[in-house]
């Protein structure tokens, strides 16, 4: 995770192993991606180019949300620009984006801020709203769109689209030390919310979470892996229709995080209550 966004304030503006896997979570990636519509928040971030130069292979249309207004200029392995939208858009802005998730097919969730070892208020409230809050509105935002687009989609007042799919980032902080006492907080509340409403949204959306050990990028130069790599481990595993969704160094993850995500959708199913209908499995 390594798009440094902001806190509310600016304008949003375009510039040009799961219990529970079907078919439906193949249907976004491979050949299939051909024609989908996929946004990637914190897209401006050394993962989130990496990533759209990945679906770009795939043949997916791309919209690039950012903090910043800087134009991004990725290039395919011939040289050639990847054609896609850039929109401006920041942390509290996330009911901005309704029209515009209406024709995505992906939502890649994977912006994020590393305070570091701050912990003044500000570096709480920012970390906090960046980190977890946008995004769990993100996620609860593109289902009701979902939902309303399937109810057009039903009266034959709109086209069909394909399984609805949200990929949220996040990062192995959520279970293992990152030296940021309010980066692993932040993370671990968005993956403890991911896993709570995915018992509800999980028979909506298609959810994969990408638990990503240190990657090199602004905000960590002397990561392990190289963003590329990670962004087509990623698209690699989601292909084989892995909802969760791991790539690490660090072989404790590759044990830890499925027994908690597990561990999670028993205690979620038995202490809490959403719809009348059975939950979904684990994410």
């Amino acid at each position: 995770m390594d798009a440094v966004f902001s806190t509310p304030g600016t304008g949003v503006g375009a510039a040009s192993h799961d219990p529970g896997m079907t078919q439906h979570s193949r249907a976004a990636t491979g050949k299939a991606a051909t024609g989908k519509t996929v946004a990637i928040t914190g897209a401006s971030g050394a993962l989130g180019q990496a990533l759209l130069q990945e679906w770009h292979r795939r043949g997916a249309q791309l919209i690039a949300l950012c903090a910043g207004d800087r134009p991004l200029d990725l290039r395919d392995s011939n040289g050639a620009p990847i054609p896609l939208r850039q929109v401006q858009w920041c942390a509290g802005q996330e009911n901005a984006l309704r029209p515009l998730l209406a024709e995505v097919d992906v939502l890649v969730i994977n912006h994020g801020i590393n305070v570091h070892g701050a912990r003044t208020p500000e570096a709480v409230s920012s970390s906090l709203e960046v980190n977890a809050l946008s995004g769990w509105r993100l996620l609860e935002l593109f289902a009701s769109v979902v939902r309303e687009r399937q109810a057009l989609e039903a009266n034959g007042t709109a086209a069909v689209h394909g399984q609805p799919e949200v990929w949220l980032n996040t990062s192995e902080a959520e279970i293992q030390p990152a030296v940021s006492p309010l980066y692993e907080i932040s993370k671990r509340l968005i993956g403890q919310l991911l896993s709570l409403r995915a018992l509800d949204l999980g028979r909506e959306l298609t959810l994969r979470r990408l638990v990503l050990g240190p990657f090199r990028s602004a905000l960590n130069p002397v990561g392990l892996m190289s963003p590329g790599f990670v962004a087509s481990q990623v698209l690699w595993q989601a292909e084989l229709g892995f909802r969760l969704i791991i790539v690490t160094p660090n072989p404790l993850t590759y044990v830890l995080m499925p027994l908690t995500t597990v561990g999670r959708w028993l205690y979620y199913s038995l202490f809490s209550r959403g719809s009348a209908r059975e939950p979904a499995g684990p994410c």
